[in-house]
């Protein structure tokens, strides 16, 4: 309770900081929350990969399996629940087209950075070809694809003097990852300050005031209801209580609304889970990991209710049966998607492009897309704890 009030307080004085204006202040605040952002992210791929590797290698395969049907079957069912709301209120508050200038205009600038690439292609880049370039580019599909296999190799072999060597040091390595991470977290609420600075800040500045009205309200309305309805309704069907399991997931989730990135802060709802919320080891390195990488509720949404009306704009008429089929392409696409800023955004794009939609009305959603994934990733770390407890509680 006491680090939570810290942590409020902290974010009180970051929207007062950054609502100020001083350019210099404003300068601080965001290298001070960029150092934390790269920390975060450091710590998050060896998080990711001791953490799969030292499960199976300790705990077996065998109830493993167990685990993942648990993860996967509340995965499924929320990230399904999140696109079905997205969709009712698209359907609702039905939003208009923008007027053809606009589209016209965003279609001369083109969108900055934006990488053109398939889904198959995006598929593709998920299987390894070395093991050191997962690393590098943060790749954490890859990564779990080699966790996976190390984890479950070691878990096969024999008894021996070498198994219990490598066994131990990544046990070893492990517990100093812990370390460091705790260390970390106990500075963090230097870093809300700077969080909470840069985000009021932009909104002051005009960020996020060009919002282009139904449109956002479909998109924040659906990540509202998924976070403060669907969520607790699942857990308490489960015999949860979740005021205390948000409560105790309060840092991980707030950790995500700032640095818009689920594997950032997998270091932080690993620690809250297993010391606050009393979550077992076995099932949170096991379960959040993959929740991370492919439990991704808000992203389902935003995939959704963009390509409806991106292709809407488009002159595709939206029918029943284009909504249906689109929902199981946005979550079968979402649970592919990669846990990092922006990620949804650029999948969306890679979609549109290929059914040939006018991807230019992605440039002007682009102006608001931070205030959009801030949400969506603090409602995917949501979710992912929700998974975690639930799977836990059955597994007790």
């Amino acid at each position: 309770m006491k680090k939570t009030i810290i942590w409020i307080a902290s974010l009180a004085v970051g929207s007062v900081l950054g609502i100020l204006g001083i350019a210099w202040l404003d300068e601080v605040m965001n290298f001070v929350a960029t150092v934390y952002t790269r920390l975060f992210q450091l710590l998050a791929v060896p998080t990711i990969v001791l953490a799969v590797i030292t499960t199976f290698a300790t705990f077996g395969s065998k109830g493993s399996g167990r685990i993942f049907g648990h993860t996967l079957v509340y995965t499924l069912l929320t990230t399904f629940a999140a696109a079905i709301v997205g969709a009712l209120l698209f359907v609702l508050i039905s939003p208009g087209n923008l007027p053809v200038e606009i589209i016209s205009r965003a279609a001369n600038e083109g969108i900055a950075d934006a990488p053109h690439q398939s889904y198959y292609e995006h598929i593709l880049s998920v299987i390894p070809n070395n093991v050191v370039k997962p690393f590098l580019e943060g790749n954490v599909l890859s990564l779990l694809l080699l966790a996976f296999a190390i984890g479950i190799g070691l878990s096969k072999l024999p008894e021996s003097e070498n198994k219990a060597v490598v066994v131990n040091g990544l046990l070893g390595l492990q517990e100093l990852l812990f370390l460091l991470i705790r260390g970390l977290i106990w500075t963090l609420p230097l870093g809300i300050v700077s969080f909470s600075a840069q985000l009021s800040a932009q909104v002051t500045a005009g960020v996020a005031a060009d919002s282009i009205g139904k449109y956002v309200l479909v998109v924040l309305g659906g990540n509202v209801i998924q976070f403060f309805v669907i969520l607790p309704l699942f857990l308490l069907a489960r015999g949860l209580n979740p005021i205390h399991v948000l409560g105790r997931m309060m840092p991980a989730v707030l950790m995500a609304l700032f640095t818009k990135s689920s594997a950032a802060t997998l270091p932080v709802t690993m620690e809250s889970a297993e010391q606050r919320l009393g979550v077992r080891k076995e099932i949170s390195r096991f379960v959040l990991p993959i929740c991370t990488t492919i439990n991704m509720n808000g992203c389902a949404a935003f995939i959704l209710v963009t390509s409806l009306f991106v292709m809407q704009n488009g002159g595709t008429p939206i029918q029943l049966s284009t909504i249906l089929l689109w929902i199981f392409i946005a979550v079968f696409s979402a649970i592919g998607n990669a846990g990092v800023p922006m990620g949804c955004y650029f999948l969306t794009l890679s979609l549109m492009s290929g059914i040939g939609a006018p991807v230019a009305i992605l440039g002007i959603i682009l102006p608001i897309y931070t205030i959009i994934d801030m949400v969506e990733t603090a409602e995917n770390v949501w979710s992912d704890s929700c998974v975690c407890a639930m799977t836990d509680h059955d597994l007790r």
